[in-house]
């Protein structure tokens, strides 16, 4: 059985799975027109939300239905004061590039060259009639394509993603492309890069989504070798607003909430990070109960409030819940943020919780998330694929044979006695389940003597423990790396190649085959075989007598003569 749950958008206004008009959203590759659009929901009635990309272009459907073509209708802006609302018009003008609307309807706006000042409510109603002006709004965010850098904790390696700054993608993309030192790397479905990078000079990385290659996020550098990772966040991202040049868009490896003691049982709350003094520092908040405080705050150590701190506008990146009064706190803590996993392994979740000593949670409950259509399914046990088990104070979701459609969010809650669901403050877990695949590098046909680099491929990196197996023709190599590299190939090194993880021998990649063509002109080689032997020995052997029969008439004939 599955239960669906109705979410809520930054708006307030609740917004269910049914879908927008056709004419609401769609996809455009015109000569003077380029639409993307992330992020999709709404119904009809209330205020719908669409989520583009800085630097496209969008369209925005009128829903005021058949009866719209007989009276006088615009396109207005809507800007709230509490409950009331205010509308201006949009000065929509055939010649101008800001505003357009379609030859085709004249219902339908095109809002060009988005950037964040166009980040507001539109809605297409009757001038003269305001009150339905209340219905069919459309909520317009723009967003920006970045590359977020998670460090790793000993400050070595990198995780990188792309990712929009605050929407979530769509599941209708067909796909992303990675660059590195603005070349093209690959292209693949996930939004993670396949590996984990460490500091290289000069290096930079980029992303896009497939088709959509001139809105490519600002290239971000990691960091030099001999350096420990950088681990400080740039406050604004417009600072990277240029793809020409070089950007380092980096995240603390820690972030920490401060409790410094004062008099009368009370504790001061400050943010802090694992940046130094010397670095640039991040844009931390505080928030108390999942709302934002606007400075540091003094409360009693009886205080049953949540407490956490967190990158502004970064759920990544945040401290883990704290409450003080342990008889009366319920607190949410999911160690596990982003899993990379392999199709067909298994895999335990949990997350740990308290609550007051005499009063257990009356149920505890995983739900996946899915943001495309703003619901979450609750998830049921199922025929040993999907099971959970308690232990102290933690929760354990395990999975067994994952695939690819257990990619997705998990979130876990537990319902108090008062019947109140608790979750942490950001309870997201991102779980992404990735098959193995052979990359062969520059081609997988090549010429005698090239290099070439094999690559047990993900989507996503999986942890620095993975140890590879290679396989060629089905027989094991002896070599335990991620990459095979072959300085010189030669015709010995052609044939089929399979990688395998050492600690998972159920997920054998596909094989891949690699040809080698010869540097020079083939030789002619002759193909031997027992009958053909025996006809060259008797050729030979019939050429001999011959010979010696022929010296003899000779040696004869001048016998004959001298005498």
């Amino acid at each position: 059985m599955i239960q669906t749950r109705v979410m809520r958008r930054r708006s307030g206004e609740v917004v269910t799975c049914s879908n927008l008009k056709k004419t609401a959203a769609m996809f455009l590759t015109d000569a003077g027109c380029l639409l993307f659009i992330l992020y999709i929901s709404g119904v009809q009635g209330q205020t719908n939300s669409i989520c583009a990309l800085k630097g496209s272009s969008v369209n925005l459907g009128c829903s005021a239905g058949d009866s719209a073509a007989e009276k006088e209708y615009k396109w207005l802006f809507v800007s709230r004061n509490g409950s009331d609302s205010n509308f201006q018009e949009v000065v929509v003008d055939g010649n101008q590039k800001k505003y357009r609307l379609s030859e085709e309807s004249r219902l339908t706006m095109t809002i060009n060259d988005l950037n964040k000042s166009d980040e507001k409510i539109y809605v297409c109603c009757e001038s003269a009639d305001k009150d339905n002006c209340s219905k069919n709004q459309i909520q317009l965010y723009v967003e920006e394509l970045q590359v977020k850098v998670f460090p790793s904790k000993d400050g070595q390696t990198a995780t990188l993603m792309c990712s929009s700054s605050g929407c979530p993608f769509t599941q209708n993309h067909t796909g992303f492309i990675w660059f590195k030192n603005r070349q093209f790397l690959y292209q693949d479905w996930s939004p993670w890069y396949q590996e984990l990078v460490s500091g290289e000079e000069a290096v930079t990385y980029s992303c896009a989504v497939k088709g959509y290659q001139d809105f490519r996020a600002p290239e971000v550098s990691v960091g030099e070798q001999r350096h420990i990772l950088p681990h400080c966040v740039k406050e604004e991202s417009s600072m990277c607003s240029s793809v020409n040049k070089q950007c380092s868009i980096m995240f603390p490896k820690e972030i920490y909430l401060q409790q410094t003691r004062l008099q009368h049982d009370h504790v001061r709350l400050t943010c802090n990070s694992s940046c130094s003094m010397a670095e640039p520092q991040a844009s931390i908040v505080l928030i108390k109960n999942k709302k934002e405080e606007t400075r540091p705050i003094t409360v009693p150590l009886t205080s049953a409030d949540t407490f956490t701190c967190a990158v502004k506008d970064m759920k990544d990146f945040h401290s883990a819940d704290v409450c003080f009064d342990n008889s009366s706190c319920w607190t949410v803590t999911c160690a596990q943020k982003r899993i990379c996993a392999l199709k067909g392994s298994s895999l335990n979740i949990y997350c740990k919780y308290s609550h007051p000593h005499d009063q257990p949670p009356k149920s505890k409950l995983w739900f996946k998330i899915n943001r495309n259509i703003n619901q979450e399914e609750q998830l049921k046990e199922k025929n040993n694929k999907v099971t959970f088990y308690e232990s102290p104070n933690q929760h354990n979701l395990t999975f067994k044979k994952l695939s690819k459609s257990d990619s997705g969010e998990y979130v876990f809650r537990i319902e108090t006695n008062s019947r109140e669901w608790k979750e942490a403050t950001f309870p997201e877990v991102t779980l992404i389940v990735t098959d193995l695949t052979v990359q062969i590098r520059p081609s997988a046909e090549v010429t005698e003597g090239q290099k070439v680099t094999l690559t047990c491929s993900t989507s996503c990196p999986l942890t620095q423990n993975s140890n590879f197996r290679w396989y060629l023709n089905h027989q094991p190599l002896k070599l335990e790396n991620k990459h095979l590299v072959i300085d010189a190939v030669t015709s010995q090194d052609a044939g089929n190649y399979s990688c395998v993880d050492k600690t998972k021998e159920n997920s054998m990649s596909p094989v891949k085959t690699l040809t080698v063509t010869s540097a020079s002109p083939k030789t002619p080689t002759v193909t031997s075989s027992p009958t053909t032997w025996k006809a060259v020995v008797g050729r030979v052997s019939v050429i001999v007598i011959i010979s010696i029969c022929l010296t003899v008439f000779l040696w004869i004939r001048r016998k004959r003569t001298s005498a």
